[in-house]
């Protein structure tokens, strides 16, 4: 699997990760998830950097101008519920864009800290021979997305497989590393120290879901 770690160089988005920890900045959900859009959009512009193009011919109201587009299409698909702010973030970038939604949580069948990944919900464009791009803001132990990559791939094969997260754990890029196939590209926007005992990012940023949405049941 490739990496790509953004936030190794210098710019606009390590600011607005820097919010995003902040709490006193969380208590503004709008806020939280605004800079999650935000640093979306800087992570689709960079992705968009490794796709395919075409040259096209545009006709201008003084004449026609050659250019390039996409070659491929494009399908975004985020993890319910916390990837809704990031995947509007690649959205308006990629606004061609065809659009899927997953559904995948922690579930603790024994109300302790043993837990199992459940896939309830898909709801997703066919993505064969496209550009596949997956959103989830944070990546913990990993399982989460490779339960739901399993779930996608069962019938289709994307062109290419993109992955974007906000914040990673080391433990997390290593799982994905060991069960998704080398072709796929991991874009992280930051990268922490590492899972507690309960399998959060630390220092992380707590729950995205909560944050940019309400606390849940």
């Amino acid at each position: 699997m490739q990496v790509h770690y953004i936030s190794q160089q210098n710019s606009i988005l390590n600011h607005f990760v820097g919010q995003l920890r902040d709490v006193q900045v969380q208590k503004d959900s709008m806020r939280f998830r605004k800079n999650i859009e935000r640093i979306g959009e800087i992570m689709a512009y960079e992705l968009s950097k490794t796709l395919e193009y075409k040259d096209v011919e545009i006709t201008t109201p003084l004449g026609t101008k050659k250019t390039t587009a996409l070659k491929d299409g494009v399908v975004l698909c985020s993890v319910l519920r916390a990837g809704l702010a990031l995947h509007t973030g690649f959205m308006n970038f990629f606004d061609d864009a065809e659009n899927g939604f997953v559904s995948a949580y922690r579930h603790h069948p024994n109300n302790d800290d043993y837990f199992e990944i459940l896939v309830e919900y898909r709801a997703a464009p066919s993505f064969e021979n496209k550009n596949l791009i997956l959103v989830d803001p944070m990546l913990a132990t990993g399982q989460s997305l490779v339960a739901v990559f399993n779930q996608l791939m069962e019938k289709e094969t994307p062109k290419e497989i993109h992955i974007a997260v906000v914040i990673a754990a080391p433990e997390g890029v290593a799982w994905l590393e060991e069960h998704l196939p080398d072709s796929c590209h991991l874009w992280i926007a930051a990268l922490d120290d590492c899972l507690n005992e309960k399998k959060y990012i630390v220092p992380g940023l707590g729950d995205a879901g909560d944050l940019a949405y309400g606390s849940k049941l």
